[in-house]
């Protein structure tokens, strides 16, 4: 303000606004399911915890002049029943962290980080500092692998029970979030149902947990990832900003944009202080990126991202997220045109969801699809109606149903499936 500078943003303000309104529409509906369901009284420590924490960082108690007076205001403030409402309040806050990009510059077009910026303009960005479980939202980087080595769409895997052992002498035994087994899926159903013990048998035998790893930070992911088994589960700690750019390769035909907020900076002469291009790398090819986006379009369509479909009609992918206990919601999904990411969840990560309601098909598709529908219905930005671009090296055959292997006069069921041409059609099984 005192110098002059002009600082060129790529901001679309318009985007945000739409980005602010999806938010507060579906948290305040969203929040009255959950307010019905959690109750203080069985949880006496941590909203001790917090009352402790709110008295502690109160300006009074802060600015007590010794030990003495400090202690007689913790002790009235914390049976003081206002204070205790509020912190009550402010705890249980579902809060969100919400970014969307242009996939094809890298441009960060809006972003939300957080519910309250005036009363917690000093808080957390929940888009840029947080890191949590993204849950199956991370399963696309173990397709991915599986597409990359020569896997094709309908290859088939065991749903069955998968148990592994641990250093500590312990056993993992992951399971399916409805916990049924039973019979084989197609790489496009499993992501499509996000289903758990396909996509960890996945991981031993056709997408290895190093590979995924690697493909994982060669898309974008900046926080350490660890190759263990359970990593096509989403137990790897992820910023919402890494995990909506690493989707972006998807839409922008395997080419991955750091994402970028700052175009350049002026001084009050107009000379340029600073300016920034961002930088881009192909990460997949054309092929395997349009396969991922179109069985991501599968789980928006029919799998668990359908929620998106009761707002937004247009071509769009996407995938769910949910943490084993509930704690943190997802969706990442993109257009042609815009990719955007969401966290839903709270500061106090022992505060969480219900089973009922805990879902990133229930606590974040919704946002995805209302911000979609208010950004592509706004006039003003008058986004063109664009469909996913398929390359020459995909093509199209018949498979027949059951065998999964290329129809012949007899099959009774038939499919018309998506192929890489580079791979050998048929090798479903």
């Amino acid at each position: 303000l005192r110098d002059g500078l002009r600082v060129y943003t790529t901001l679309d303000s318009r985007i945000q606004r739409h980005a602010i309104l999806a938010i507060e529409e579906h948290l305040n509906e969203y929040k009255k399911a959950f307010d019905a369901t959690w109750d203080w009284k069985k949880y006496p420590d941590i909203l001790k915890d917090n009352v402790d924490k709110y008295i502690k960082e109160s300006e009074g108690y802060k600015k007590s002049k010794n030990v003495e007076s400090r202690d007689s205001l913790f002790q009235v403030m914390r049976l003081d029943s206002s204070v205790i409402d509020s912190v009550k309040n402010l705890a249980k806050l579902i809060e969100v962290g919400f970014v969307a990009i242009n996939p094809h510059n890298g441009h960060i077009l809006a972003m939300v980080g957080g519910r309250n910026f005036r009363a917690f303009k000093y808080g957390l960005n929940h888009v840029t500092q947080i890191r949590r479980q993204p849950g199956s939202a991370f399963k696309p980087f173990v397709y991915t692998v599986a597409l990359d080595n020569g896997y094709p769409v309908c290859f088939e895997i065991m749903n069955q029970p998968v148990t592994v052992p641990l250093p500590d002498g312990t056993r993992w035994t992951p399971q399916n979030y409805d916990l049924t087994v039973g019979g084989k899926f197609t790489l496009r159903e499993a992501l499509k149902k996000s289903i758990n013990l396909v996509t960890v048998r996945a991981t031993q035998e056709i997408a290895p947990p190093k590979q995924v790893a690697e493909y994982a930070m060669r898309m974008g992911i900046k926080s350490r990832v660890r190759p263990y088994e359970s990593i096509g589960l989403g137990t790897v700690e992820v910023s919402p900003l890494e995990l909506t750019s690493s989707f972006t390769a998807f839409p922008n035909e395997g080419v991955y944009v750091e994402p970028i907020a700052i175009l350049r900076i002026e001084d009050k002469d107009g000379n340029i202080i600073e300016e920034n291009q961002p930088e881009r790398k192909e990460v997949l090819s054309k092929e395997t990126a349009y396969l991922m986006t179109n069985l991501l379009e599968g789980a928006v369509n029919e799998g668990t991202g359908t929620a998106v479909r009761r707002y937004f009609y247009l071509p769009a992918a996407g995938k769910t997220g949910t943490t084993n206990d509930y704690g943190d919601a997802w969706f990442v999904g993109f257009t042609p045109q815009i990719a955007a990411g969401m966290w839903v969840g709270f500061d106090d990560g022992r505060i969480k969801f219900g089973s009922g309601d805990g879902q990133g098909g229930k606590a974040a598709a919704p946002i995805f699809g209302r911000f979609m529908q208010h950004t592509y219905e706004d006039p003003d930005i008058d986004l063109p109606v664009e469909y996913f671009s398929k390359p020459d090296g995909i093509i199209q055959d018949t498979i027949c149903v059951e065998m999964k292997k290329k129809a012949r006069e007899w099959c009774p069921q038939k499919m018309v499936e998506l192929f890489n041409a580079k791979y050998p059609i048929g090798l479903c099984e």
